[in-house]
């Protein structure tokens, strides 16, 4: 039996997120926490590594960790003393689509962190001394992704199952096209993709939505651009029509990174809560699901082997890792395949169906008892357009798939013969060992 939770206060809703819009377009997403000191802030402004030039990946990546390096009014000292004397923070990344924000602070701090993010987002000035400190900071991560087989599996298997497309790309970019990048770069980055146009928050915590939007007008209330942000037109994307295999080498490793996998459905798909589902049973759950019990649990063939699903929001992969010896890729290979096909010719059990549904259910409140997973929980219902109402049906939701729905899942995006399957790291002979 599936248990059931009765829907209450603590599953955020309609009826207590507020959902505000500025003059300028911001859309403001509240809820009221008063039984936490603090508040959490998290939202996004329409800038990602999608519109980056092909000879200057990265570029979204760096103007966005250079945002906090000194602004018209501050410079990179003043900024950082002035949070940690209020023990607050605040941080920035860029994805495909969007540059991300996250902050924290005491409830009564909250108009010197919103003062922050505004100051940030809307007057960096890239000053060339810190451009260049993170310059380096950056090619030193890259030298480290370089000798990462995990890392390297991954650029390549998405380079091949997303050619020519951003998602293929990486959002940290290359060392060459690192070395591209300038001041004025930066400068021209911001000015021509930053602004209030598609740009959400999401405020959780121990303030009303009231005051959520006072402070919201005062620091953003006035942001205006003068020009029309750019805009990308993504190639459509394919599943793959033939199995592409593909071997990267790295010297001086013993273990080997294997990915196998193929699309998977775009958040907003009918199919992604069967998928998610499915994938918990194949690779999640317990030991790494099936993929776990067989290839490493079983074979031995593994250091670790589980599956995932990764949901955006113009497509999806659903992938298969396992960390193997060289030797043995390709007897992990053949095994996981060979779940796979068990996977798309046959329903799961009701034992397994059961047993994730009550996982789903189960964790879901658990993801909500911190003031900054209600805050991405929402912001996420405002991405994806999922309603606000959607946390308290997801019990529901859950509770209704079935043994069927997740097997036409797997059939509509796994084809055991049509798989990217990539594999990085040491060239070895053959060991029966992990």
């Amino acid at each position: 039996m599936i248990p059931k939770y009765t829907l209450s206060s603590s599953i955020p809703g309609p009826a207590d997120i507020t959902r505000q819009v500025l003059r300028n377009g911001i859309v403001l997403l509240t809820r009221s926490n008063f039984n936490s000191s603090s508040v959490v802030i998290s939202g996004y402004v329409s800038a990602g590594s999608q519109l980056d030039p092909l000879e200057k990946l990265g570029l979204a990546h760096f103007t966005a960790l250079a945002l906090m390096r000194g602004t018209e009014s501050s410079d990179f000292q003043s900024l950082y003393d002035r949070l940690e004397s209020a023990g607050a923070s605040l941080g920035f990344g860029a994805s495909v689509h969007t540059t991300s924000f996250s902050g924290r602070a005491l409830a009564e701090d909250l108009p010197l962190l919103f003062a922050t993010l505004a100051e940030c987002l809307s007057s960096p000035v890239f000053p060339s001394e810190q451009v260049s400190r993170l310059r380096a900071q950056l090619l030193t991560g890259l030298a480290i992704r370089g000798q990462s087989t995990r890392d390297t599996a991954a650029l390549e298997f998405d380079s091949l199952l997303f050619p020519d497309h951003p998602y293929g790309r990486p959002e940290d970019g290359y060392t060459e096209t690192i070395q591209n990048i300038t001041r004025d770069d930066l400068a021209d980055f911001h000015r021509q993709q930053y602004g209030p146009e598609g740009m959400k928050l999401a405020v959780v915590g121990a303030v009303s939505a009231d005051r959520v939007f006072e402070l919201a007008e005062k620091h953003f209330g006035n942001w205006l651009t003068g020009h029309k942000r750019q805009t990308c037109s993504f190639k459509a994307i394919k599943p793959p029509q033939a199995s592409i295999t593909r071997k990267v080498i790295i010297p001086g490793k013993s273990q080997t990174d294997l990915i196998i996998g193929t699309l998977g459905p775009k958040r907003k798909d009918p199919e992604y809560l069967a998928a998610s589902l499915g994938n918990s049973i194949l690779g999640q759950f317990g030991l790494m699901g099936r993929v776990g019990d067989a290839v490493r649990e079983k074979a031995g063939l593994a250091y670790y082997a589980s599956a995932s699903l990764n949901a955006w929001i113009e497509s999806g992969s659903w992938e298969v890792s396992a960390g193997v010896s060289p030797g043995n890729v390709e007897k992990a290979t053949a095994l996981i395949i060979e779940e796979l096909r068990r996977f798309t010719t046959e329903p799961v059990s009701q034992e397994e169906l059961e047993d994730n549904q009550n996982n789903y259910i189960g964790r879901m409140p658990l993801s909500l008892e911190s003031n900054a997973g209600v805050a991405n929980s929402i912001l996420n219902l405002e991405r994806f357009e999922l309603g606000l109402d959607y946390l308290q049906r997801y019990s529901t939701l859950v509770s209704a798939l079935t043994r069927e729905h997740i097997l036409a899942a797997a059939r509509k995006f796994i084809n055991p013969d049509k798989l990217i399957i990539v594999s990085a790291g040491a060239d070895g002979k053959v060991n029966n060992n992990p």
